[in-house]
């Protein structure tokens, strides 16, 4: 295998490094990490191509160009990646790049409408980190998450759909029949028509330390941040589904996994509890939670309570996957459409919001199942309320060939 373009050089503590560890892993870009407090010849490196000083993270690339301390555009940009839209006016424009996403894309552009996809960070959302998916339809064999999100991007580039990654939407406004779309950039969009497959997060324990040690030994990306532990004890934190295919997927590279699950009873698939009891190198205790983090700089120890006793105990696991489950990516349409109280989009039975106009698909929908499949298939309903919409408001376009028939 050939060795990664990319070298990034810095620590476990640097905040900047964890930003710029989180743009590649969520674009999937790959990358080797040199930890300059474990690594006495990093850190001359690092000193070496700054003058003397210690500046992190100090990002190395395949042409021999580096970058010290890059903002996101900044890493956008030296990645080629488009930082604006070509247009600043398109038919429909889909937040987030997800299955439901990009499946809407797929969609809208086939049926002739400009379409424009605006996603925060690596195109394929959660299932595009996910290891392995075993229940996507047509697929008799495991299809790795990249490996779907990457056919699911190129399918919609093919029908003409503009993708414009690293950008975060900070608003959504109207303007007459117009929805405007304004990005952290500070350029803004136009389009008749907004979906809204903006997918969820990993909720956070927010228990004491947790804040300080993520991405220095809390986790919530087995697939990025797991083969940085080979041949340490790892706990990961949650019984349900995604706990248990984590922890599964973590025994890759640890010496042994310990789940633990909050309440009596673990939530995980029957199928799921059978593969984790069949192996020696994995433990699962229920009624158990963690209390608190410990360490200087990075994670050396958790405080865990037995909730039936009422105990505490020290674990010193290498890290913590944390895996309870998700929350809304939605806190910039708080006051402008109407969310329930978790923040999840609330939706008419033709996916429309309370703007009109704005439709929502996938995980950040109020009652979505929260499954690859029915997110693809929310996608492509969303898209074809979006045509009805166009077709009452007078503004359709008539597609060149026919619609892409359900496949």
């Amino acid at each position: 295998m050939a060795d990664p373009p990319i070298s990034m050089y810095g620590a476990p503590w640097c905040p900047d490094c964890k930003r710029a560890k989180q743009f590649l892993n969520e674009h999937r870009i790959p990358y080797e990490w040199h930890d300059i407090d474990q690594d006495s010849t990093a850190r001359a490196y690092v000193q070496q191509v700054n003058n003397g000083k210690q500046i992190i993270p100090t990002i190395l690339f395949s042409d021999g160009s580096i970058l010290v301390e890059p903002t996101n555009a900044e890493l956008a940009a030296k990645l080629g990646m488009s930082w604006q839209a070509r247009l600043k006016a398109y038919d429909v424009i889909i937040v987030g790049g997800g299955p439901a996403g990009l499946s809407a894309a797929i969609y809208t552009a086939r049926e002739g409408l400009q379409t424009l996809v605006i996603e925060r960070s690596g195109l394929g959302g959660q299932a595009g980190i996910t290891q392995e998916i075993e229940n996507y339809p047509g697929f008799p064999r495991p299809i790795k998450g990249s490996e779907l999100a990457d056919r699911l991007a190129q399918q919609a580039e093919r029908f003409g759909v503009e993708l414009l990654k690293a950008q975060e939407v900070t608003k959504l406004s109207q303007d007459g029949n117009q929805k405007v779309v304004s990005v952290h950039s500070g350029d803004e969009y136009c389009a008749l028509a907004v979906i809204l497959a903006v997918g969820t997060t990993y909720r956070r324990l927010g228990v004491p330390g947790e804040e300080n040690f993520i991405g220095a030994g809390v986790h919530f990306c087995a697939t990025c941040d797991g083969p940085f532990y080979k041949g340490k004890d790892i706990v990961v934190v949650g019984g349900g589904n995604s706990g248990f295919q984590e922890g599964l997927f973590l025994t890759k590279f640890a010496k042994a996994v310990t789940i633990l699950e909050v309440a009596k009873e673990v939530r995980a698939s029957k199928a799921l509890q059978e593969k984790v009891a069949a192996r020696k190198d994995m433990q699962v205790f229920t009624e158990t939670t963690i209390q608190e983090f410990r360490g200087r700089g990075r994670l050396s120890s958790v405080v865990i309570k037995d909730l039936a006793t009422g105990k505490t105990r020290e674990m010193k696991p290498g890290a913590v996957f944390v895996f309870i489950g998700l929350r809304p990516n939605t806190d910039s349409f708080e006051g402008t459409l109407e969310l329930d109280q978790s923040g999840f989009i609330i939706t008419r039975p033709n996916l429309e919001a309370s703007m009109g106009g704005v439709f929502a698909a996938g995980d950040c929908r109020l009652g979505s199942t929260k499954q690859i499949a029915s997110a693809v298939g929310e996608g492509a309903t969303a898209a074809l309320m979006v045509r009805e919409f166009l077709e009452r408001s007078g503004e359709a376009r008539r597609p060149e060939s026919e619609p892409l028939e359900v496949g």
